[in-house]
Parts: structure tokens; sequence; C-alpha cells
């Protein structure tokens, strides 16, 4: 017997909060000798069935009804349960600590002889491929000794978390970090919505650089673009030179201008592509894995591009699930991977047929699946028109919120340069005048989509068209 085994089971029948805090996870397999391995069956059936600690007196009488127990044994039992009152008390914390971490290399150790087992053939009712889950339920043993919020007990905690600063990615765009707070959390979903070739990909590209340059390690999954393709437009972003440029920059210039537009930058970014429709949550979990063990690379941010050309981890596309609830499995499915690994993800999706002929898209105009509203934090909408396309601006719409509420700042006006796949922050006043004129929707020329026909016309040198609004 280890001197931690012996501890443990001395904690055990000593300390009722170290009892009350461990017992539940404590497995009888995780003690190897048969002694230490019937002195705890002994001690968590007495719990189990009178809720409380047995005494040294009650334990032994149990340990000597135990039939399956030798002489020889049970005078090692009799001599370790005299033993255990002779030893200091030891700090609750500390105990509970270390017999966390006996629980998870007894484990690990377990683990380990069942997968030889199966790979040996000795065990017939399973193959290899049940190691990975044998071994991930190994990883994720842990102490969550948590059982809930108690209200009226846990004022002063839930007065902290109101004072808390909040961790944040935060955009390079002033009026995005207006309307979230600062940003985006940790265990979110965050959607861009926009028509075929509006700037969905180029708002992830520009954001994903925007996380890199603030010292971040950013994780970029493509599912419709080759890596190299994504890369470019971060390039052309990052350099500030248009795509043309890129092109024609010779090697040694290109690699000067990378380096020195990267110079100081501690974080990393890591493309990765996969065919379109044929990487769900799992596979994502995998390279999550093999990143942190190849690596040593854990993204802050992750971006997936984008969410209606993923599959579902736990539904086959057409087999017997509509278009609703395989889209919702899969936003269903991203989140959950967001909670999991404590990081943001932002995706996008495509505006179905009645939001490509609308002039203020809606979250019903949301294409395949209204179930990803329904799971999205913050979802937000990008129009364009030939005005503001001339101006290099783009709408931005607020559909969902649920950083800030989306009354304020529903709708406002950011830069956009196509040449170098950059957003930029404008004048405030465009915002502004668009707000206001929401106010009175319509009031001026009956269009109803935020602008009157003066206003329009201001800001963008004549009255508009609205029979080309490319949305």
């Amino acid at each position: 017997m280890s001197q931690t085994e012996k501890t443990i089971l001395s904690g055990l029948l000593n300390d009722p909060e170290f009892c009350k805090k461990t017992i539940p996870f404590l497995q009888e397999e995780y003690f190897l000798d048969r002694v230490d391995r019937a002195v705890f069956r002994s001690i968590k059936d007495f719990v189990n069935q009178y809720k409380g600690i047995p005494t040294k007196d009650a334990l032994l009488i149990a340990l000597e009804d135990n039939k399956g127990l030798t002489e020889d044994e049970f005078s090692k039992c009799k001599s370790l349960v005299g033993d255990m009152g002779k030893s200091a008390k030891q700090d609750t914390q500390w105990l509970s600590d270390t017999t966390e971490k006996f629980c998870k290399d007894k484990a690990i150790y377990n683990a380990i002889l069942e997968s030889i087992q199966i790979i040996d053939g000795k065990d017939k009712a399973r193959t290899p491929h049940a190691l990975p889950e044998i071994l991930s339920k190994a990883l994720a043993v842990s102490f969550d000794t948590h059982v809930g919020h108690d209200f009226l007990e846990d004022y002063e905690s839930r007065h902290e978390f109101y004072h808390r600063v909040e961790r944040k990615v935060p955009f390079d765009l002033e009026m995005f970090n207006a309307i979230t707070k600062g940003g985006i959390s940790p265990k979110t979903l965050n959607i861009i919505m926009a028509g075929t070739g509006v700037g969905k990909s180029l708002f992830m590209c520009h954001h994903a650089a925007a996380c890199l340059m603030q010292n971040r390690n950013v994780l970029y999954i493509t599912l419709e673009m080759a890596e190299e393709r994504i890369a470019e437009r971060i390039d052309a972003n990052i350099m500030d030179i248009t795509m043309d440029e890129l092109q024609d920059l010779p090697l040694e210039m290109y690699e000067k201008r990378l380096k020195g537009a990267t110079r100081g930058v501690s974080g990393k970014l890591i493309v990765k592509e996969y065919p379109t429709s044929f990487a769900n949550v799992n596979h994502f979990r995998i390279l999550l894995d093999e990143l942190r063990l190849k690596k040593q690379f854990v993204p802050d941010i992750i971006f997936v591009d984008y969410i209606n050309i993923c599959s579902s981890a736990r539904f086959k596309h057409g087999n017997n699930i509509n278009s609703y609830g395989y889209i919702k499995a899969i936003a269903e499915e991203l989140r959950g991977l967001a909670m999991e690994r404590d990081v943001p993800i932002v995706s996008a999706t495509q505006v179905n047929r009645a939001g490509f002929s609308s002039t203020d898209v809606d979250l019903t105009d949301t294409s395949e699946s209204f179930g990803l509203p329904h799971t999205a934090d913050l979802m937000i909408a990008l129009i364009t028109t030939d005005e503001l396309e001339k101006a290099g601006q783009i709408m931005v719409k607020q559909l969902k919120n649920r950083y800030n509420g989306k009354a304020a700042n529903k709708k406002f006006i950011v830069g956009l340069n196509y040449a170098k796949m950059k957003f930029y922050d404008i004048d405030s006043s465009v915002s502004e005048d668009l707000m206001d004129a929401n106010i009175q929707k319509g009031e001026e020329d009956g269009y109803g989509s935020g602008y009157g026909a003066k206003d329009f016309s201001a800001k963008f040198g004549k009255k508009r068209d609205t029979s080309d609004w490319n949305i």
C-alpha cells in the first residue's frame, strides 16, 4: 500500500467534509491492493446506507463480515484501520487536491490496461473502436462539487460576478465594440448573415487578422475556400495592400512586408481546410487536440466559414430530418464546442430567397433554418447597395444581441475596402443620421428601409434606386 492510499482512507474515516466531497468520485477500482479496496468498499457502503462516517468499530465489524477476505487479509485490514487515527489531520483542501490527482492517475492507468486487453483481443465484447471513448472518459475525471447557485446564501459571489470585468475578444471597429460592450465573450456563437458576395468571409478574415494583431491565437476553419485563399485575404488586410499588389510582390519583398507588419506579434493564426459538408464538431475537436499536442497551440477564438456547409455530428443529412432541424443541430453543436473549449466561435450564414430581394434584412430571412437565430448569441446582417458600394461603405444591422440588446445602434455604417479586404471606422455622424432616419421610418420616401430620400441623397449624391439592392 502506498502512503497516498493510506492518507486518503484515513481522511475518509476522520474528515467528514473531505469524505462528503470526494466519496462520489472515488471508485473501487482505483485501489489496486485488495486490502485497500476492501476497506474503501466498507467505508463507501456505510456512507451510502447511513449517510455518515463509520466508527472504527463499525468498520471492523463490516470487514469481519466480508467473506471474500482471507484471515491474513483481514489481519492487515485490522492493522490498517488501527493506524488511521494515529496520523495527524491533513488540510482538507490539500487532501482533496491530492485525491483528485490520484483519481485522474488511476483512471488513466486503468484505461491503458483496458486498451491493451482490447488490442490483444482478450476483451471479446469490445473492439479497438472503443479506445477513444475509454481514454476520453479517463481524461475527463475531475471533482466537480458545484450543485447550483443558492440565491439567498451566495449573494456575495453574485455581487462579485456583477462587478467582474468580463474576458472579451474585442473588435478593431468602434461600433461593433459599442453594441457588444467591448467585444465577444467566450462560450458564445456569433453569426454574420449576408447574401452571396456581400462580405461574410471578408468580415471573418478581417476580424481574424485583427485578433492576430491583438496577440491572440486564432483558428480559422474553412469549408468553402482553400487555406491559401483565406491566408491571401488576411495577408492583404495585415499588410494594407490590395490583392493585386499582393500577387505582384516578389518573395523577398513579400517576406519583408509580412515580417514588418507582424513585428512584435506573439499570437498565431492557423488556417485549416475541410471539404464542403464533410466536417463536424468531432473533426474540430480532434483538430484542437492535435494542435495542442503538436504545436502547443490553444486558440483564443475560432472562425468557421461557414455554418451551413458544416455537417452534424448527431444527424445524417436527409435521414428523415429537415433543414430546420439539421442546421439547428449544427448550431447547437458549435455552441457546445464553444462552451466546452471556453472560446468564442464566429461563423456565417446566407440570407434566404426573400432576403435577396428585401431592402431590410430580418431574422426571418435566415437561410435554411430559423433554428440558427434561436441558438446564436449575436447575429448581425451585412447589407450593401450600389450606392453604398460606390461610397466604400456597408450597412450593418443588429438582428439578435445577447450582449447589449439591439435597441441602440440597430443600424450603422462602416467603411469597406474590398481591394484590401479591410473594414474600417467612418465618421459616426453617418451612423447617427441613419439611426435618426430609422425613428421616422419611411416618412420621406415611403421605402421604409431606414433612409429618407433627402438623407440618402445627401450621403451618397443621388436619389437611390432600390430595384437592384444586393442584400
